[in-house]
């Protein structure tokens, strides 16, 4: 079996039951992933199958620290899951400064943030899909995740922090795939 399907297997045994809606958001982020994936060669079924997999730690058999980066790197690992993946999983949309508020950085060092054009494109394609699959873009989404949470909690706080991390990722992503579409168009 390969990487991807595996990885939509496990997401889709984990979520798809007790949170269906995230199980469509991360559907939507490999959709995403997948339009970026021929730009990494092999790293590109990493890439979807991170982009499956990346919010698997939602699941409520597997909250332990109440992150679900962390949460959901640790489970990864705890079935052998290939390191790379377990780490862009940890590592996701910037969550080293998600960590630092909710007081868990010293469970996110356990994992490595390998600051690659993959990893921004995995930030990209989470960034730029709603809660229910469909694309959107950086702002759209920020505003959404600020509505539905509400400013003060947490996850809009860590994105007006992150901001500038957040948008140069996807502008990276963004300028690649742009510049594949105008050697290949």
């Amino acid at each position: 079996m390969d990487l991807v399907q595996w990885a939509t297997d496990v997401a889709g045994s984990k979520l798809s039951a007790p949170l269906p809606r995230r199980w469509a958001h991360v559907q939507g982020v490999g959709r995403r992933a997948g339009e970026a994936a021929a730009l990494f060669g092999a790293d590109g079924e990493l890439l979807v199958a991170a982009g499956v997999l990346h919010d698997v730690g939602y699941a409520p058999e597997l909250v332990d620290t109440g992150f679900h980066a962390i949460d959901g790197a640790r489970f990864l690992r705890s079935v052998g899951a290939p390191e790379r993946l377990v780490h862009l999983v940890a590592h996701h949309s910037c969550a080293v400064v998600e960590a630092g508020l909710r007081g868990v950085s010293a469970k996110l060092a356990e994992f490595e943030d390998e600051k690659s054009p993959v990893r921004d494109a995995l930030w990209w394609a989470d960034l730029t899909t709603t809660p229910d699959g469909g694309p959107t873009t950086i702002e759209q989404r920020a505003a959404e995740i600020s509505e539905r949470y509400g400013p003060e909690h947490v996850v809009p706080r860590f994105i007006r922090q992150a901001w500038p991390e957040l948008l140069g990722a996807v502008e990276r992503t963004g300028a690649a795939l742009k510049a594949s579409r105008s050697r290949r168009g």
